[in-house]
């Protein structure tokens, strides 16, 4: 079947399916299923683009709520993960997954879903230290910390992804998993955003986290976004044993989508014929949410995951054969998602604007459905309940002082990773700079620009679109070029980045329970993947 695989879309919904008609029209060809890999943005009113982690002069409606509305429907399957860019509280609605409009769905926090027998996976948000232990405590309305906190992978995200036992056909992430670009043409890579080098020769570009599930499940494809750029490469695994057989990955990250711009990768994956045309649950995975549920945690409060070091009971949460059988036959050995979405908020009217209206914390009825149905907990509830108790605050406690400082570090809880900065720490001269802790910007008041309801010109360019070949591994002499490199680490670095997820043992840095140690904090700043409306209007 073939896959149409997006980069950062930013809302722009109506342009990624015009291209999809455009390309049926033009080359005969049309996709079965779409991907997103993050920066999604399902904003369905005005008090959705308040919970987005962007300056107010960037929020725009686009066109999402026309789809939410059903003034509109998707006319082919898409799956999406969350980025950095989103409009936290409607994807919070749906921590385990759901159908945020029809014929379109999320994955959640984490997510395995199938497809005609296609296995697709993938992570949200991106990896930050500092919050990659907490829970997810997190809820609307949200202050300056939480708002980008919201959308910080935790481990307990990639705790689960790493029980998967089973091959994974196609995986997602927001941002790159680090190290992926010293198995493409690097030279190349530099060459067009040439302030990613420090970056890369101090191995520091990406998420580490998202580096391990990369070596751990080995999927046949791996899609990624976030750094607005084409990129390709192909990492061949190490095997555990002689018998096992030899896997590799072939990595694609996609550009954003923008006009005449190469936005849409279409990949031909190789289906089960006898499947039917619904998305489904998986087995394995549901068996995993079931066996890791007494991991939940809705606190601030930093936990590693078990692991075998004489400290847990039990560390391996896999799911076993006899665990997967139950799930079937729960499901009566009908896995199809049934398709229940619900509104839970009040779609954006162009003719009667609501500028201040303050974003709730809502509980989806698809969610209550999905943990009644497998015994799981429900994380909104959950924090609903904390927050009645008085258990959870959604408040930082006022720092005592701040410091400029680059994102290579961290005064927080140690972590098993050496850095954090899956934002640049470089200067991109195409991105806009947005001060992590707060700044001139308000982020409580929103700018609504909805689009033009007129479709773009296509005329002068087809340049959105190329048809993926048979093989996405790079060319030789790309390979050469990578490959005839030693990666470039730090000796630090490099031995941080042979630990495994959970080696290093969590320690706490005096304070009181909530964290708050009374040392500096540190202020950081994230360079937001938007690019200048000047670069746009070039385009």
């Amino acid at each position: 079947m073939k896959v149409a695989v997006a980069g950062c879309c930013h809302g722009a919904l109506d342009k990624m399916y015009e291209t999809l008609e455009l390309l049926q029209r033009r080359h005969n060809v049309r996709p079965d299923l779409l991907l997103c890999c993050g920066d999604f943005q399902a904003v369905r009113n005005e008090a959705d683009l308040r919970c987005m982690a962007v300056p107010a002069k960037y929020r725009h409606m686009q066109t999402f709520y026309r789809y939410y509305s059903g003034e509109k429907k998707a006319p082919v399957l898409t799956v999406f993960i969350g980025g950095n860019h989103e409009a936290s509280n409607h994807l919070q609605e749906l921590p385990y997954g759901g159908w945020v409009a029809p014929n379109i769905y999320y994955l959640g926090y984490a997510g395995v879903v199938r497809f005609r027998g296609v296995r697709i996976g993938g992570i949200s948000g991106i990896f930050k230290s500092h919050d990659y232990r907490k829970g997810h405590f997190e809820c609307p309305p949200y202050n300056q910390q939480t708002i980008r906190s919201a959308y910080h992978v935790r481990n307990i995200e990639v705790f689960k992804l790493k029980q998967l036992k089973r091959p994974i056909d196609i995986f997602m992430s927001h941002d790159w998993p680090r190290s992926i670009y010293h198995y493409g043409n690097k030279k190349q890579l530099l060459k067009m955003k040439s302030f990613f080098r420090q970056e890369v020769e101090s191995n520091t570009l990406g998420s580490p986290a998202a580096s391990e599930l990369l070596q751990h499940l080995k999927p046949t494809y791996w899609f990624s976004a976030h750094l607005h750029v084409k990129f390709a490469a192909f990492m061949q695994h190490q095997t555990n044993s002689k018998e096992e057989l030899p896997k590799a990955t072939k990595f694609l990250a996609l550009d954003k989508c923008l006009p005449h711009r190469d936005f849409l990768q279409i990949i031909d994956i190789e289906h089960d014929p006898s499947a039917g045309d619904s998305l489904e649950y998986d087995a394995e995975w549901i068996a995993v949410l079931k066996a890791t549920n007494s991991l939940v945690n809705v606190t601030q409060s930093s936990c590693n995951m078990p692991e075998n070091n004489g400290l847990h009971a039990k560390w391996d949460y896999s799911a076993t054969e006899e665990a997967i059988k139950e799930v079937l036959e729960e499901l009566n050995h009908n896995l199809k998602i049934p398709c229940n979405f619900t509104l839970t908020a009040a779609c954006y009217d162009p003719s009667k604007p609501q500028k201040h209206v303050e974003p709730v914390h809502t509980i989806n009825p698809q969610t209550t459905e999905f943990c009644a149905q497998f015994g799981l907990t429900d994380i909104n509830d959950r924090i609903q309940q904390a927050k009645e108790e008085g258990s959870v605050r959604g408040e930082y406690e006022e720092e005592e002082e701040e410091e400029e400082m680059d994102s290579t570090g961290s005064a927080e809880e140690p972590s098993e990773y050496n850095t954090d900065n899956s934002g640049l720490s470089s200067i991109n001269p195409d991105e806009i700079m947005l001060d992590e802790e707060g700044g001139d910007e308000d982020l409580s008041t929103c700018s609504v620009d909805p689009s033009p309801d007129h479709p773009p010109d296509f005329s002068a360019s087809f340049s959105d679109i190329r048809i993926m070949p048979d093989s996405m591994a790079v060319s030789s002499d790309d390979a050469m070029d990578s490959t005839n490199e030693e990666p470039e680490k730090s000796g630090v670095s490099k031995q941080v980045e042979e630990k495994s997820l959970n080696e290093r043992p969590l320690k706490r840095i005096g304070g009181n329970e909530n964290g708050n140690s009374g040392i500096k904090k540190i202020k950081r700043r994230n360079q937001a993947i938007y690019a200048a409306e000047d670069e746009d209007k070039t385009e």
